[in-house]
């Protein structure tokens, strides 16, 4: 469902990702672990098309990212870390115009259920600027499940959410991936990933260093002189230094 081949982003000097190569089956929850300035965020951006790629390629269920965006992103959700809305709307009015985004009609009691869902029925008629960040980001969540797509792919889910919102959205994801979507999550958090997560791929300095279930890995980083010993004390917080 997912496909990554050979993606690769460069800044001047800088090679913020490099030569990536993944492929995500339908239906399954795939976490993207790295610690803080990995890549993980452009990689998720050039997912979403949001970022042109320097050289490779992202395919969503066969269809090219680059040149076949429209249709990739008709089945695409994407969930960012730090979501832009449009404050001057109401949570009603948001979901309204996404609905427009992709050509909805009869909208009416999907963003109702939806709302409802997230704990946004209340403030459905409430500007979105006197929300809160949680309140906005599950807002996000709504709005990228609308069209009922058949990929998520999310940034950081749990920012910003409160405990009762992060288990929301734990069996939210594993609902849905019952259902057959396939969800590309990203996070620094290794717990996140334990929990969730069916195969996990760790990137550090923009390169796939060990890709595997989460049991596969936690054995490979506790082997003597393991290259992911390191990795995995920054991701728990256990080495400050490293």
């Amino acid at each position: 469902m997912i496909k990554l081949s050979n993606l690769t982003k460069i800044y001047g000097a800088l090679i913020a990702v490099k030569n990536i190569s993944l492929e995500v089956a339908p239906g399954e929850v795939f976490g993207f672990l790295g610690p803080n300035g990995a890549g993980k965020t452009t990689t998720i951006k050039m997912m979403a098309g949001l970022l042109q790629p320097t050289s490779g390629e992202v395919r969503i269920n066969g269809f090219d990212v680059q040149k076949e965006p429209l249709k990739a992103k008709a089945i695409t959700g994407f969930i960012p870390d730090r979501p832009y809305l449009y404050e001057k709307l109401t949570a009603g009015e948001f979901m309204q115009f996404v609905s427009k985004l992709y050509d909805m009609p009869d909208v009416e009691k999907r963003i109702s259920e939806l709302l409802g869902l997230f704990g946004l029925t209340e403030w459905s008629g409430e500007l979105i600027e006197n929300f809160s960040h949680g309140m906005k980001q599950r807002l996000v969540m709504a709005s990228a499940l609308l069209h009922d797509p058949k990929v998520l792919v999310v940034d950081e889910p749990m920012v910003g959410l409160d405990p009762r919102g992060a288990r929301l959205v734990k069996d939210l994801f594993k609902d849905l991936a019952a259902k057959g979507v396939t969800i590309f999550m990203s996070t620094h958090t290794l717990e996140i990933v334990e929990n969730m997560c069916n195969r996990v791929a760790i990137i550090n300095h923009g390169e796939i260093i060990a890709e595997g279930s989460v049991e596969d890995l936690g054995r490979l980083a506790r082997m003597p002189e393991s290259h992911l010993e390191p990795i995995f004390l920054r991701l728990t917080g256990g080495d400050e230094a490293v």
